[in-house]
């Protein structure tokens, strides 16, 4: 989501950036157009006339020779054609045109003067003043056509009493232009300009916005359908996990963005499901082998019984059958704790506990059961002051009662509890000086209901599904289990975790 976002910002600021230099550039070329539209008209007129007589009399106006002006090629060409040529510089505007006898007329003049309108009105009012016998209102007609401009006769002449000192008035009024004449005959005429130059038009800012809104739209839908692909991919795993396809994964998944976060998680969720229907498959199948000894131990107690001449043997036949019951229910006891802390783990409740004290405590409960076996511990320098680490001590003391009990199992005469507390970590070695473990088998004693030797397993009263819970309970508490040989020669398994939990 942060990704489309970004993209939509940065699709905007660009349209933004794009808009603005449109404008500007338009701008340009609409100011140059309307004060070429604008001069043309009048320098174009006094081009037809003999230029010594309308130089002296006509304001702005003046004459110039061509070796003056560097003009380019390009501009002498336009020249020669008969069109007007402008320069703006700042607000300087500066006008040249080849009159009739070949001379270059120059109009000079700042943007915010009123000199380009004083000269309309008096090539107006000198049109007009001229005698002729064409009638008024035709020469009128044929000077504003020829100018581009309108002329009315103004009736109340106490609308333009300034006229009274000059017979030309230019009038300025919220960017609007205007102006009067009055002619020799006394009638006042009113001038009617073209519209002043404005920076808005309609036209670009219309075309602007359905421009930049189709650009956003289309650039938004391409941004959705990725979105929508990727989404699409999810639904599709997804789909073929639910039809029993548990190796569908979410192709192109990451941590780039959300949508390739959300991926991860899928993935490593499908990873989890189809773990755990292949350790359910493996557990069934288990289960029903654990169950077949101790049932067929019971059923054949059970028919003894039937069979048994005096107490004794009949006491001797319950005990039995007590027994396998007993294991039956050790039994189901690791599958549901197994079980529990493979499928998504159970709730811990990590609290500050003293591992030490956890150790010592597990050290004398076996020391109890085997009072033969030299069972010890032993702490590396500086331990004791990291001893206190966030566990889940019920778990962590089963961990630790597992490996030692399976120790002594297999030692000779002596399980040694090594315990390397830091600043960072935990770790326990529980070392034996047995036979040890191939290293061919290292990894294969955490798999559920593995056993090196079968028939000395079951003697000693394993399930196979001791270490494997182990494993699971280091798992959940951020850390490892793995096994290693011990210098005492026999096997070395070794707890490791971290002392602080991460906080989530």
């Amino acid at each position: 989501m942060v990704k489309i976002l970004v993209g939509l910002v940065t699709v905007i600021s660009v349209l933004g950036l794009f808009a603005i230099a449109v404008i500007q550039l338009s701008n340009q070329v609409r100011f140059e157009h309307y004060w070429t539209e604008f001069v043309s008209p009048p320098l174009s007129f006094l081009a037809k006339y003999d230029t010594n007589i309308v130089v002296d009399k006509k304001v702005g106006v003046s004459q110039v020779s061509k070796k003056e002006l560097m003009l380019s090629n390009l501009n002498m060409t336009r020249l020669t054609a008969q069109q007007v040529v402008i320069d703006i510089n700042d607000d300087e505007l500066l006008a040249w045109t080849l009159s009739s006898s070949d001379e270059l007329l120059q109009f000079k003049s700042s943007l915010n003067d009123t000199k380009i309108y004083r000269l309309y009105l008096e090539l107006i009012v000198e049109v007009l003043n001229a005698s002729t016998e064409v009638p008024l209102n035709i020469r009128i007609k044929n000077i504003a056509g020829q100018l581009n401009v309108g002329i009315d006769r103004v009736l109340d002449e106490s609308e333009h009493q300034n006229l009274k000192v000059e017979n030309t008035h230019v009038v300025r009024s919220k960017g609007a232009v205007s102006g009067a004449f009055r002619l020799e005959n006394n009638q006042v005429f009113k001038v009617i300009f073209p519209t002043a130059y404005s920076s808005f038009s309609w036209p670009i800012f219309l075309f602007l916005l359905v421009f930049m809104l189709g650009l956003f739209a289309l650039v938004s839908y391409q941004l959705i359908q990725s979105l929508e692909r990727r989404l699409r991919n999810i639904e599709t795993a997804a789909s073929r996990i639910s039809r029993g396809e548990l190796d569908a994964r979410v192709s192109k998944a990451g941590d780039e963005d959300s949508i390739s976060r959300l991926g991860t998680a899928f993935n490593s969720m499908a990873d989890h499901i189809q773990r755990l229907m292949l350790v359910q498959k493996e557990m069934i199948h288990a289960v029903s082998h654990e169950l077949r000894t101790p049932v067929a131990r019971i059923r054949f107690g059970v028919q003894m019984i039937e069979d048994c001449p005096g107490q004794e043997e009949l006491a001797k036949q319950v005990r039995g059958i007590d027994g396998d019951i007993q294991e039956l229910d050790e039994l189901i006891d690791e599958i549901l704790t197994y079980a529990r802390l493979e499928q998504g783990g159970p709730i811990l409740a990590f609290q500050e506990a003293d591992v030490s004290a956890i150790v010592e405590q597990v050290v004398s409960e076996q020391g109890s059961v085997k009072p033969e076996m030299s069972i010890f511990s032993e702490y590396k320098k500086g331990s004791d002051v990291w001893k206190i680490s966030e566990v889940e001590a019920r778990y962590i003391h089963r961990s630790i009662q597992n490996l030692v009990g399976n120790a002594t199992r297999y030692a000779n005469s002596k399980v040694c509890v090594v315990c390397s507390f830091d600043s960072e970590t935990c770790r326990i070695d529980v070392e034996d000086d047995g036979p040890g473990i191939p290293e061919s088998d290292w990894e294969s004693v955490f798999t559920p209901f593995a056993r090196l030797d079968d028939s000395r397993t079951r003697s000693s009263g394993g399930y196979g599904l001791g270490l494997s819970i182990v494993r699971r309970i280091l798992y959940w508490h951020g850390g490892q289990a793995f096994l290693g040989r011990s210098h005492m020669g026999g096997a070395k398994f070794s707890l490791v975790w971290p002392r602080k939990q991460a906080k989530h």
